[in-house]
C-alpha cells in the first residue's frame, strides 16, 4: 500500500490501525493523518521498538488490508 493509498483510505482505515496498534491514541492519529512515516514513526515511539521492526509491522498490516478487501 503505497503513501497516496495509505492516505486516501485514511477514514477507513484508522479504526482498523487502532485495533491493530491500541497504544495510539486518536490524537495520534489525528497528527498522522494518513501519512505513512508518521504512522512508523507513532508505532515507534508508543511500543518501543526499532524502526525496522515498525516498518514490518505495518507492511504485514498493510498486506492484511488488502488481502481482506480483495475478499
Amino acid at each position: 500500500m503505497n503513501e497516496a493509498i495509505l492516505a486516501g483510505n485514511w477514514k477507513q482505515l484508522k479504526g482498523s490501525i487502532q485495533e491493530q496498534w491500541g497504544r495510539l491514541t486518536s490524537d495520534d492519529l489525528t497528527v498522522i493523518a494518513g501519512r505513512r512515516d508518521q504512522v512508523v514513526g507513532k508505532i515507534q515511539e508508543r511500543y518501543g521498538i526499532a524502526k525496522d521492526e515498525a516498518e514490518r509491522q505495518l507492511a504485514a498490516f498493510e498486506v492484511h488490508q488488502r488481502d481482506a478487501k480483495n475478499l
